[in-house]
């Protein structure tokens, strides 16, 4: 069966700084059409940062859609045509502090496809050295280490929910037991 949908209309009803979000007209495999909200992002990446002493560092942020402070990894958009390679580096060092010998590319996800375009890669960062932070001018956050088990243990019990570290942290997880 056929399962593409295609696009028979197309209107742009909100255009803000981070996302765009679309209004579609969509013809379904059977004929019939359907709205579709689409929001385009310009995708992100996410950092794994563990140090030679099995410590990895996370970032507590405000999270205002949710309106909590979740504990998560470090991460940030990709801007315009940049590579995520480079923008893993620079989220890394942004946040954290870090500078890292080795970024292992871990693949990415597909944040919420059901109605966002959002892909973000992962990266395994290792061999640490430690500089300094500098956070964006919007951006408040508290830098975090906790051992890299107790962080598996917490994404498995529920602790840690948001899904980029729970991805990222058991794809790590996996690759360093191999």
């Amino acid at each position: 069966m056929d399962l593409v949908e295609r696009t028979v209309e197309s209107q742009t009803i909100f255009q803000g700084k981070i996302v765009k979000v679309l209004l579609d007209q969509a013809e379904l495999p059977n004929g019939k059409l359907a709205s579709r909200e689409v929001v385009l992002h310009p995708g992100g990446v996410a950092i794994l940062p563990l140090d030679e002493n099995g410590m990895v560092t996370l970032v507590q942020q405000y999270r205002y859609p949710f309106h909590q402070v979740l504990l998560e990894l470090p991460a940030g958009k990709l801007d315009q045509g940049e590579d995520h390679q480079v923008a893993a580096m620079r989220e890394l060092e942004e946040e954290t502090g870090y500078q890292a010998e080795t970024l292992t590319y871990m693949g990415c996800i597909l944040a919420s496809p059901g109605f966002c375009n959002e892909k973000l890669h992962m990266y395994l960062a290792q061999g640490l050295t430690q500089r300094e932070s500098h956070p964006d001018d919007d951006e408040f956050l508290n830098v975090v280490k906790i051992p890299f088990a107790k962080l598996v243990e917490q994404v498995m019990d529920g602790t840690i929910e948001d899904a980029k570290t729970v991805a990222a942290t058991l794809k790590a997880k996996v690759l360093l037991e191999q």
